[in-house]
């Protein structure tokens, strides 16, 4: 069972051979990123997206001291971490499990994978990084794998550093995943039809 907190989409659960976790950003809630889901190559897919307490996973900027966002924090990535595990009792193997989040919700998903690495089907970040005031690689072990990760943001974007961006990318990579990362001039805090295009290719349309 489901919490009641999250929307489901796409293809049942007691069908479905591959799962979609898709994370609103700040502000914005389960259905938007859902509505996503039409321009994504994820048919066949479940899709679950959990609602966010207050639509906010943690409530100071990602770039705070970690004691700063908790207990949301752990609360957000223990809620992905019961997903993962609920996902496995229906069938679902960790290697078909796939992320996508949106600025909070990126910088969630990437936080949630880099703690708990191994292979994951793939991961899809639209403006995100890795969280906390500085990186703290004691905070994350095992390996992912050659997990395939797409990282997209603009230069500038006022809430996420092109720098904690790089940064995560170098450290994920460490990690063992194959990450793709694209950096585009004045986007703005949005998701362009080119990273829809890019997750894609590079995620969704693996074989």
């Amino acid at each position: 069972m489901l919490p009641p907190s999250v929307r489901t989409a796409g293809a049942p659960l007691a069908t479905a051979t591959k799962a979609l976790i898709m994370l609103h950003g700040r502000g914005g809630s389960a259905a938007d990123i859902l509505s996503l889901a039409p321009a994504l190559r994820v048919a066949g897919f479940a899709l679950l997206a959990p609602q966010a307490p207050q639509n906010s996973w943690y409530p100071n900027s990602f770039l705070a001291p970690l004691a700063q966002n908790e207990p949301w924090l752990t609360s957000a990535l223990n809620t992905l971490q019961e997903l993962v595990v609920g996902l496995k009792n229906q069938g679902i193997a960790k290697e078909n499990v796939y992320f996508l989040g949106f600025s909070q919700g990126a910088c969630l998903t990437l936080e949630f994978v880099a703690r708990s690495a191994t292979r994951y089907g793939g991961v899809v970040a639209f403006t995100g990084g890795l969280i906390g005031d500085k990186l703290y690689p004691e905070h994350y072990a095992g390996n992912l794998g050659g997990t395939p990760i797409f990282i997209g943001t603009s230069d500038p974007d006022f809430h996420v550093p092109v720098a904690r961006v790089r940064a995560s990318t170098a450290l994920l990579t460490e990690l063992g995943a194959h990450v793709t990362e694209r950096v585009y001039p004045n986007l703005g805090h949005t998701i362009s039809q080119e990273e829809i295009a890019l997750a894609n290719e590079l995620i969704f349309n693996l074989k």
